[in-house]
Order: structure tokens, then C-alpha cells, then sequence
């Protein structure tokens, strides 16, 4: 399991690292929001569902996209604004879908997802099926009254749905401490009446053990829903690809305990050196060729302005 856990770490950092390098240029057409530090959530969690489960998300959603098996290439080309993106070169970094893949799709407007994931839960109870829906969304969501009013309604119906909180403690540049008195998100989610946990350590691992236990109590039958808080640091800025300690609402030192455990380097240093450089190898190239894709493909046509959009009859 390690080598599939590395690779996904590896893959989703070194992406968003090349996006960073490359989004000066302005090839990049789309604000980007980077989950550098971040990526133990989404592959720990991701890892642990099927390929008909499904995923909803926020602007931050590289990494869960990534995770869940979306195409790489046609995220790169939306990035770009290519007409081959995967939403034809229209919504960009914070709108990204591959509904083949179970990634429902991701929304720039803070706290909106989590109420279409309780819905498509919902729509899963009423068809007898066992495939499940998890919820991503930062510490910023739980300030939204829809976060409040979507699990009070998923734990009223028990619906078959995983709540993620990304808790990284800043919503832009405001400390969690300065917006919420109560700072243990996971005692809310318990209130409503659901399995909740916080998990402190960050750990790829660890995630993914608990998460894969409410995935089979959930498709063993056991009433849902369920809720982590996972806590977390980005390593980047709100948006934009460089650091952003000169502004003075965080600090270096506050970050370098979550970057001395890195779990892309963790996680790598289980593998035989000759196996983790395989796969490195492997992800190098799969990302040079995403690249030149979004590189070589065209933008949309001036009639596309005209499609995708809503109309009276």
C-alpha cells in the first residue's frame, strides 16, 4: 500500500509544484489555490473509497481531484483555459469536475459544496445504493450557515456521507482562534448527532485507517453520517504560488513542525530507494506530457461563450 500512498503524495506535490513554477509566465489563466502541505488528507481519504464513490470539494481542489483519479491532463489544460479542460476551459483552477472519476466538482463561493454532497447522499439512500459521498471544506466553511443546516439534515436522514474538515487554522489570513471561540470543530459535528473525530498528527496513515473504518461501517450498513477533523498547515499562500510570511498574520516557526513532517517524504522513505525513484520517474514524465497538452491544445471557440450557461425557455 505504501508505493499507491507515495505515488499519489508525490504526484499531487510535484504537480502543484510545477504549476507554481510555471504560473508567473501567465500561461496559467485561473487564480490558484495550492494544497502543498496539505495532501495527507486527500490521499489518505481517497484511497480508502471506490472508484463509484464520490467527492465535493473547495477552490483548494488539486489535490483531492488529483487523488480521486481525476485526469491530469485535463486539469492542466483547464489551468490553462484550453478548450480540453476538463470544464472546456471555463471555471479553472477553483471549478474543477471529472464526474467519470466521482470528482462532482468544486465552487470558488466558501461552504457551497457541502450542501450538494448532503443532497447527493440523499439521492444514494433513496436508491439503495452503497456508494458513498465525502464532503471536503476548510475551517472557513464552518463559519457558513449552510454547514450548520447540512448536517443537521444528514444526521436527522443518516444519510451515507463522510464530512472532511481541512482544518489548516487560517481562513485567508485569519486565525481560527479569531473567528470561533470554540475551536474543536469536530465537538460541533458530535452536537448534530454524529461520529466525529479530530485527528492532530497529519499522518497519511492514520487518516486513512480511520477513514476506511466509517467506510465500511457505512457500507455495512451502520447509519452515517461521519465526521474528521483533520488538522493541517498549507505551506503557500491563500492564493498564488510563493510564501507569505512577510505579512505578518503567521510565522516560519509556526509552519516548521507540519514541514518537518512531511508525509510525501515520509511516506517515500518506506520504499526501497530503487522502487521510489521508479516512481518518480513515472510521475516526471506523466507530468511532462500534461503540460505539453494543455500547452498544444486550443482555447475555446467565441460560440462557447454562448453554451453551458443558463436561459429561459
Amino acid at each position: 500500500m505504501y508505493d499507491k500512498l507515495y505515488r499519489s503524495l508525490y504526484r499531487i506535490r510535484r504537480i502543484e509544484e510545477e504549476i507554481a513554477r510555471i504560473y508567473p509566465t501567465d500561461e496559467i489563466k485561473s487564480p490558484i489555490h495550492l494544497s502543498i502541505g496539505q495532501e495527507a488528507i486527500s490521499v489518505g481519504v481517497c484511497e480508502a473509497l471506490r472508484s463509484d464513490d464520490v467527492v465535493f470539494g473547495t477552490y483548494r481542489s488539486h489535490s483531492y481531484y488529483l487523488a480521486k483519479g481525476g485526469d491530469l491532463k485535463k486539469m492542466i489544460a483547464e489551468l490553462y483555459g484550453k478548450a480540453t479542460g476538463c470544464a472546456k476551459g471555463k471555471g479553472g483552477s477553483m471549478h474543477l469536475v471529472d464526474v467519470e472519476h466521482g470528482v462532482m466538482g468544486a465552487s470558488a463561493v466558501v461552504g457551497t459544496t457541502i450542501a450538494n454532497a448532503v443532497g447527493y447522499a440523499y439521492a444514494l439512500k433513496f436508491q439503495d445504493k452503497d456508494s458513498i459521498v465525502v464532503s471536503f471544506f476548510g475551517d472557513g466553511g464552518v463559519d457558513e450557515g449552510v454547514f450548520h443546516e447540512s448536517l443537521n439534515f444528514a444526521a436527522l436522514k443518516r444519510l451515507p456521507i463522510i464530512f472532511v474538515c481541512e482544518n489548516n487554522f487560517y481562513a485567508i489570513h485569519t486565525h481560527q482562534a479569531r473567528r470561533q471561540r470554540n475551536t474543536n470543530i469536530w465537538e460541533r459535528a458530535r452536537a448534530y448527532g454524529m461520529l466525529a473525530e479530530r485527528i492532530e498528527d497529519g499522518d497519511t496513515l492514520h487518516i486513512h485507517e480511520r477513514v476506511s473504518a466509517a467506510v465500511q461501517a457505512l457500507r455495512a450498513g451502520q447509519p452515517g453520517p461521519f465526521f474528521f477533523e483533520c488538522l493541517t498547515y498549507r505551506w503557500k499562500e491563500h492564493v498564488g504560488p510563493n510564501e507569505d510570511y512577510h505579512l505578518g498574520y503567521r510565522t516560519r516557526e509556526e509552519a516548521e513542525p507540519w514541514m518537518k513532517n512531511d508525509q510525501v517524504k515520509r511516506i517515500g522513505g518506506m520504499l526501497e530507494t530503487e522502487q521510489r525513484q521508479r516512481i518518480e520517474q513515472e510521475v516526471e514524465a506523466e507530468i511532462q506530457e500534461a503540460f505539453a497538452f494543455a500547452e498544444e491544445s486550443p482555447f475555446p471557440n467565441a460560440s462557447e461563450l454562448y453554451t453551458d450557461v443558463f436561459k429561459e425557455s
